[in-house]
């Protein structure tokens, strides 16, 4: 069977200086996702990820977990994630009144944040943005395109963010815009999103697993970001 298990990267490190790097629970999330692997003898035969330093930090992590060498990344940087700072900051440009307090809580980010994605994909986000909604769009059909053609018969494992693999489920759907933003919100750190395909199609099996946390010794390690 082809298969694909695309991960959201560990949690990053929100509120710092430099978001893309794990975070140590991002760290613990990886290794212990990788050792889930490791005990259900699960193997991949490509692992592909996103160019960015979350990515590579989670790849390098479940590497370590399942007890492999981390030589042969894939990188896809079809597989990173959008620029939500600069749709941010462009959505609170177009709409001062919506200004953050001066000390926001990370749910002040991501109601403001929802907000400007919605008008991005429709078009009416103003500012010079560096990615357009359809362009967007179009990487991540690229990208499944590719998997579907080139790895028939494989299992992949694919290192990715949430908006990235919430446009990517969207599209499995056949789903509103509006259902890229609901998921992207609740995808959880190095969650599992298990597809299978052939060379005409894939199709979603599961989405949002974390099979490696959804216990009591690692509901605390749980998260979002």
């Amino acid at each position: 069977m082809s298969q694909v298990y695309f991960v959201r990267h560990g949690q990053a490190s929100f509120g710092t200086d430099n978001y893309d790097q794990l975070s140590p629970m991002g760290h613990q999330q990886s290794v212990l996702l990788g050792e889930y692997f490791r005990q259900r003898n699960m193997q991949f035969d490509h692992i592909l990820l996103g160019d960015m330093v979350r990515h590579r930090e989670t790849a390098e992590g479940i590497c370590s977990g399942m007890q492999i060498d981390t030589d042969g990344f894939e990188v896809r940087p079809e597989l990173n994630e959008f620029d939500f700072h600069s749709i941010l900051q462009a959505f609170l440009v177009q709409f001062p009144e919506q200004a953050l307090p001066e000390k926001p809580a990370v749910a002040d980010f991501f109601k403001r944040l929802r907000k400007g994605i919605i008008l991005w994909s429709r078009g009416e986000l103003e500012g010079n943005l560096p990615e357009t909604w359809v362009e967007f769009e179009e990487r991540m059909l690229r990208v499944r395109n590719d998997i579907m053609q080139q790895c028939i018969g494989k299992k992949v494992l694919a290192v990715s963010s949430g908006g990235a693999i919430a446009m990517l489920v969207r599209q499995l759907l056949q789903a509103p815009s509006e259902t890229m933003v609901e998921l992207n919100l609740q995808t959880r750190n190095t969650a599992l999103i298990h597809c299978v395909f052939n060379p005409r199609s894939m199709r979603l099996s599961s989405f949002n697993n974390i099979p490696h946390l959804d216990n009591e010794a690692n509901q605390h390690l749980i998260s979002y970001a």
